[in-house]
């Protein structure tokens, strides 16, 4: 069939047994090994009715099942090793176009693959699906759909997450569920009423001595949330249920109402940045504050650090110095504008390299930034190189100078001898007078001849006679 069809579309996939191979035939069927070192091709399900190739599709490997996820039209399919069923149909509620792209989760959040994506077989009986639209603003799309703008709102896409319940989820909110999660949010909300079926809602689970088990549940409930009322009702329902454990530790309940914290500022559609909660654990919280700088969301980023109490160097300062090396590239302001405006925002914060910032400045062609950002830089040890390399060689010498360090001073008169005549060399040295002793020192114990010259330079005639004895003698 292959042979004669041809093939359309080709996808590489990972799974337990190696490295797999989906095909798209003409014939708009589809054929997938999950080993190619050990060649089993297997035909997949008829998808009904499909006279065309999907709008987009993916491959998902998850405990040894494999299925297909493809969609056709307004339709989301998933075809496993025996049956096509339809997942989404008709979401026509949303007045949405086809679907341009789909594909594991990890795919909107890095290369690096997450251990919860939405995997699973259709026809597995405890798996239980949702699917959450997000709208992002358009240049933020991985994977969706065309949207339609509303009244006076610009152009969003949509984002679909087809996601499998965590198991704390799927025990909170099954149907008639006695789960001890369950039945601790239903003592929480009854609590709220006034009623008395909260005492007889708690009394149950403190019986079977499952609070803590609950708390844990409607904690870690909240993260895998994207609603954030639904979230303040779990986290409720645990802060209710650990007033009644003695020595219940802290550190959970608070980490998950930073991370939902974050995670609600950064799902707001004017960010666009829609993470699980599996997502971000995955990235960690350094790799996201990296994203928000690359798109310049410079306060949130900020304020983020600033809530986790991040260390300034891992995190403000870090971020302060993004910010400054993209004002050095504004051509609209001019250098006395952005140098002040760079030093007002950054001060003397702790982490801050303004040769850094400078060195960008200069390589952004401006020159004189460079040098009014270096005037901000206390160590002249970082003042100095840059200025060598700007060829500013006489402010460079006066930094050194100024900082009273020797090494420093030998280093900048050394590279002035390489660059300049020896006149002007000399020249140099005499406007001065620290650097002409040091350079005296230095031509007594390595170039006597050129200590010579600099007596005759100076018509220091004592000196010369001096110096021709002593050779004399030698």
């Amino acid at each position: 069939e292959v042979l004669q069809n041809h093939v359309l579309e080709a996808k590489v996939f990972h799974t337990e047994y190696g490295t797999g191979v989906a095909i798209l035939t003409g014939a708009h069927r589809f054929s997938l090994t999950t080993n190619i070192d050990d060649l089993k091709l297997r035909r997949m399900p008829e998808v009904p009715g499909l006279q065309k190739p999907p709008s987009c599709w993916a491959v998902l490997s998850q405990d040894r099942v494999t299925i297909v996820l493809l969609a056709v039209g307004q339709d989301l399919y998933l075809l496993d090793n025996t049956s096509c069923s339809v997942v989404v149909s008709e979401l026509q509620w949303l007045a949405v176009g086809s679907r341009v792209a789909c594909g594991p989760l990890h795919s909107l959040a890095g290369p690096s693959p997450v251990p919860h994506c939405p995997m699973g077989c259709s026809s597995a009986p405890s798996t239980h699906w949702q699917v959450r639209p997000s709208a992002v603003p358009q240049e933020g799309v991985a994977a969706g759909a065309d949207g339609v703008p509303g009244l006076g709102q610009p152009l969003t896409r949509f984002v679909f997450f087809l996601l499998i319940f965590a198991e704390a989820s799927q025990e909170i909110f099954k149907i008639a569920s006695m789960a001890p999660g369950a039945l601790l949010l239903e003592a929480q909300k009854e609590y709220e009423k006034e009623s008395q079926k909260a005492d007889e809602y708690l009394r149950e689970i403190k019986d079977q001595k499952l609070l803590p088990e609950a708390v844990s549940q409607c904690i870690e409930a909240a993260g895998y949330e994207h609603e954030p009322d639904t979230q303040k009702s779990l986290l409720r329902a645990a802060s209710f249920g650990k007033c009644f454990i003695d020595k219940f530790p802290p550190e959970g309940f608070v980490r998950m109402c930073q991370d939902l914290r974050v995670l609600n500022a950064i799902r707001d559609y004017q960010i666009g940045i829609p993470l699980t909660f599996t997502q971000y654990k995955q990235l960690t919280i350094e790799v996201l504050l990296d994203r928000l700088v690359l798109r310049r969301l410079y306060p949130l980023a900020i304020r983020i650090c600033e809530y986790l109490r991040l260390s300034e160097i891992q995190g403000v300062s870090r971020i302060l110095a993004h910010w400054a090396c993209y004002k050095v590239q504004q051509k609209d302001k001019s250098d006395e504008e952005v140098a002040y405006a760079i030093n007002q925002k950054l001060g003397d914060t702790p982490g801050i390299s303004y040769s850094e910032i400078a060195a960008r400045a200069y390589d952004c062609g401006r020159t004189e930034l460079a040098i009014k950002l270096l005037e901000y830089e206390p160590r002249s040890g970082e003042q100095v190189p840059l200025l060598l390399k700007m060829k500013r060689s006489k402010l460079a010498l006066s930094k050194a100078i100024e900082s009273g360090d020797t090494d420093l001073v030998y280093t900048v008169v050394l590279h002035l001898k390489n660059e300049l005549n020896r006149g002007t060399f000399f020249m140099t040295l005499q406007n001065q007078p620290v650097a002409l002793s040091l350079y005296r020192q230095f031509c007594k114990h390595q170039e006597r001849e050129t200590l010579k010259d600099l007596y005759n330079q100076d018509d220091n005639h004592q000196e010369l006679g001096n110096f021709h004895v002593h050779s004399s003698y030698s």
